[in-house]
Formats: C-alpha cells, structure tokens, sequence
C-alpha cells in the first residue's frame, strides 16, 4: 500500500491569467492542458531542435516569462495612467492597516507576551500593542510632499510606557476575582463624550475594587442615536485588553439582577479616589450595585500615577471601534491617502455650534439674524460667558474659526494649493456655500461623503456615533490635523496622536492671531511670519503634563504614559 502511494505522480500546477488564457489560441490552450507522450529524445535536442516548438515546457515557460514581463511593465506604468480625480479613490486598499491607530503586525505581535515586554510598554503584562497610525510609519509621512507644511515635529523619542507598579498588580488579583461589587454606568453626549466617559467609569470600578457592566449609551436627544457599546466599540477587545485591571461583564449576574442599585445622578468636579471610597464604598458593599450617571469630566485630573497609566490604557488600547466601522473608516483614510500625504480639518461650523459658543457665522447678515434669534429663543442653549459681547469673545479666542480664516490660517502655515483635505464635521450653517472661502484655495476637499462608494454609508444612515467614528478614524490617521476650535474630538485626537509618536497637530492660536487677520494693511510675507512665528510651539511637539495644572492625560500623555530612555527630559 506504501508502495503505491509513493509511486503517485504529484502534479505541478501555474496560475496564469485570464487575459493571457484569452489571448491564446484553441489549439495553444489544447498543448497545454494535454499531457504529451514520453519522448526517447534528449532534454538538450528536444529544446534546441526544431520540434521544440512541441514542447509543453517551453509553452509553459514562454507563458511565465510573457506573464511576469506584462506584469512588470504594467506594475511600472499604472500610477502614470490614474489621474487624480475629484474623488481620490484608491486603486488598492491597504490590507494591513486596522485602526483606531492600531496595525495588524502590531495586534498579531499583542498576543505574544515577549514581545510585550519587550516593548516595556505592559511591563509583566500580555496586552495589545500601543496606536501605531494605520500602519504608516511617521518616519515615512511626507517624504514624497515637497514643502515645510508635512513635516513632523520632533517626538524627542517619546514612547508608550505603561508600567504599573508591583502594588497596583497585586491588588488586581483580588479585584479581577471579586463577585460581590458590581457598577452600572450610563454615558451621555456624543461619541467623543462618550468616550471619555467609559475611560473615567473604569478608573471608578478599579477604585472601588467592583466589576464593571458593560456601559450603556443613552439615547441622544439631539441626534436620536440608539447605539449600543458593542455597535461603536469592539467588545470583546475591550474585556481582552482590560482582563487584568478591572473585570469587565455583558450583564448583571442573577444573584444581583433584583437588586435595587444605589443611584448617584451627578457626581461632583475633581472627585479623588478618596472621594469616591468614602462616598460609594459602604453602600456598594451593602448593596452589591451602583448606579452612575453623568460623569462627565467628573474626576480629578491628578490622580496616582497607576490610575493615569490606566486612562492611557483604556483610551489608546481598550477603546477600540468595532470592525465594520474600523474597515470602512480605513477604507476611506486609504482613499486619502493613495495620492500622498493629506489634512484633516474638524470643522466647527453648525448652527448649534454658533448658538451654544455665543459667536456669528460671519456668512451673511441674514444667517447672523438666524443665530442671534436662535440664542434669544433657546438663552440655556448659551454656554459661553453670557456677559461678554460676540466681539469680545472673538478677540478672547472663544469663537470657532470659519472658513475665510480656516484658509488664511493653512495659507500662512504653508500648506500647498494641491494639498488633499478631508473634512471632519456636521453640516455648517449656510451649506456648501459656507465652505468655498476654503474650497476655492483647496480644491481637493473632500468629506466621508464624497469618499464613499455608493451604498457605503447606507448602514450608518442617521447613525451619528457612527459618523463621528468614521471622522475620527480618518482625522487620527491624517498626516496633519487641524481643528477650527476645541471640543471633545479635537481633544481626544490630539492625545491619540501624541501617543502614536506626535504626529503633526496644529492648534490654532485664536487669541494671539486674530488681531493681524483684521489688520488689512500688513503686507502678505509680514502676515505668514508673524503666523507661523505664533504657531512654532503649536504643532503637535511633546508637552509635559504637569506643566500646567488640570491637564488631562488623555491629552496630554507625556510623562506618565509615555517614557524617552534615549535623552534626559529637558521639557519644561
């Protein structure tokens, strides 16, 4: 039987194309796929002899070596025959990139805990390797651009490091296996909010040593959006990253789903984890459920050092979005990305924007009108200082830019008349005409609509969470990013990119700049100095924390989070 087996002929197989199959003729196609008869013939007659045409090998090689040059000479010549058209669609997807800043060399490496340690980010720790921007190595951004405008600011060799001390990992042995506390969370706002709401909930169940249900996402009124954690957020990612800080479940289990929970509506500003024990410890303990609401930007920014490294944790690695998102917000960033480097810009342009900062449009007087009628009729909607006048808040740098000085800002800065701009937002007041100051200076303007293949963006309709996921993907993985003015996202990408090697962010210096955008008489050149002379330090460079008081971490991830074993620290 043995026998048998070995003298089985193995049969070799190539793939050839379908555009040489078509090519070849009936009789072309009959000598390749019938097997010839032996030949007593040598190999050397046999080819060099005028029978060699015969010859299945030579068919066969003649195919290949007609293959590989048409593949050559294609793969040469085919960037040349795409134009770059209004809508930049690759011609190819990147199959390695993931996102929310994480690649998939990188996640396929988390799962093994040497190189982990390794890396020193997760000392003694198997976890998920840190945000790396859609596999593009920094070092590689603008490298084909020709201007000042892409370059990168110098990270000074900063790295994720989250080390956790000896004390904090023991403690986790007993939180992880406690089945007696359990804390129910519900998160408000939008996604970005949201997100910064789940990073303090499981700070909060670590403190109080409880597991921690999977957070509920309210409904909101504003948008209508009745996503769940698991529609926005990969789940199970979320457990696996977090398996050895705080215990994360789907449910309550049956012993507490009849408990009554102890419900606490509004936590104070800056609560310490001290505040939090001696507040919720006893009646949790008692009770076995707590009950949280309204968290936002609740907890104190100077937390010990272990719970910081776990906000990092839970913002740059747990919160991962869920994988049809991930895919199509990477799909949309390689569409950008196919002719080289691009901006993303956040756009703060809507007409709540307006009401709620107590700013005008600047479009017309007409939309101005609409805006001051609005904030009569809705006076709560005003979260500004009520006492100060639109134009002191102008000048205070409290107002949204638009898009007259959105271009003129990007126009100082350097940025090239060709340069690829993605737009981040909700629709601004007064539509697309609202945005040609910015599209007649940049004409490759592009939001996740333009980029989207037909029915793309069709399982996401009226989805708000969801397009706001999208955005973020895309802006996390541009090669600049620029908001027009503060808020949630802008904030949360701009730690995200710190933490992926200080990827260029230009935050724009409102209160400084404003006065030479309304002095008409300085000449052009002056005006591009001054600007990028306000700008030096506002590109995205490593900043200390500490050196200002109530600092997120999230935002500002240097010390704690990330460590520089190259160079002593010489930020200030």
């Amino acid at each position: 039987m043995a026998k048998t087996k070995n003298n089985i002929k193995k049969l070799s197989y190539i793939t050839v194309p379908s555009q040489i199959i078509n090519s070849l003729s009936s009789s072309s196609l009959q000598s390749l796929l019938v097997s010839p008869k032996k030949s007593s013939k040598s190999c050397s007659s046999k080819f060099f002899g005028i029978t060699s045409y015969k010859s299945p090998r030579l068919w066969l090689l003649s195919v290949f070596l007609f293959c590989l040059f048409g593949m050559l000479m294609l793969g040469l010549n085919l960037d040349p025959l795409i134009p770059f058209s209004p809508l930049p669609c690759a011609t190819s997807h990147s199959q390695d990139s993931i996102l929310n800043g994480y690649s998939k060399p990188q996640l396929a490496v988390a799962s093994n805990g040497e190189n982990s340690k390794k890396d020193g980010i997760f000392k003694g720790e198997v976890q998920s390797q840190p945000l790396i921007s859609n596999g593009y190595e920094k070092s590689m951004v603008g490298v084909e651009s020709n201007g000042e405008f892409w370059k990168q600011p110098d990270g000074m060799g900063y790295k994720p490091c989250l080390e956790f001390t000896r004390e904090y990992r023991r403690q986790s042995e007993g939180i992880v296996k406690d089945r007696t506390k359990y804390l129910l969370v519900v998160v408000s706002g939008g996604m970005n909010q949201q997100r910064n709401q789940i990073v303090d909930a499981v700070v909060i169940a670590r403190i109080l040593g409880a597991a921690l249900v999977v957070p509920t996402l309210q409904v909101n009124v504003i948008w209508g959006d009745e996503s769940e954690f698991s529609d926005i957020f990969d789940l199970e990612n979320f457990k696996r990253v977090l398996a050895k800080d705080v215990r994360i479940v789907s449910s309550l289990p049956s012993t507490h789903i009849m408990t009554r929970p102890v419900e606490e509506k509004r936590t104070p500003l800056h609560a310490s984890p001290q505040w939090i024990r001696s507040r919720y410890l006893k009646r949790l303990n008692r009770e076995g459920v707590l009950l949280l609401r309204g968290l936002d930007s609740r907890l104190s920014k100077d937390l010990p050092s272990d719970l910081l490294k776990l906000q990092c944790k839970v913002a740059f690695h747990a919160l991962r979005f869920a994988p049809k998102i991930l895919e199509l917000g990477n799909n949309l960033a390689d569409r950008m990305r196919s002719k080289g480097p691009y901006l993303a810009l956040h756009l703060r342009m809507e007409k709540d924007v307006w009401v709620r900062t107590g700013c005008l449009p600047g479009l017309t007087p007409e939309f101005d009108e609409i805006i001051n009628n609005e904030r009569k009729q809705r006076p709560e909607l005003l979260t500004a200082r009520s006492t100060m006048t639109y134009h002191d808040r102008k000048l205070a740098g409290l107002c949204p830019l638009n898009a007259v000085e959105v271009a003129r800002l990007l126009k100082a800065l350097g940025a090239p008349n060709d340069a690829r701009i993605y737009w981040a937002g909700g629709q601004p007041l007064g539509g697309k005409e609202a945005l040609l100051p910015l599209t007649k200076e940049f004409p490759h303007f592009y939001s996740k609509e333009d980029l989207a293949l037909p029915g793309e963006l069709e399982p996401f309709a009226n989805r708000a969470s969801f397009m706001a996921a999208i955005d973020y993907i895309v802006s996390e993985n541009s090669d600049v990013f620029m908001p027009s003015h503060g808020g949630n996202m802008g904030h949360a990408i701009q730690g995200h990119r710190a933490y992926a090697g200080h990827k260029k962010y230009i935050t724009p210096n409102k209160r400084h700049m404003l006065p030479y955008f309304l002095n008409s008489s300085l000449p052009e050149a002056e005006f591009n100095r001054i600007i990028k002379e306000l700008h030096r330090d506002s590109l995205g460079q490593p900043e200390l924390r500490s050196s200002k008081a109530g600092r997120d971490v999230t935002k500002y991830p240097v010390p704690e989070c990330m460590c520089n074993h190259s160079r002593p620290h010489s930020l200030m």
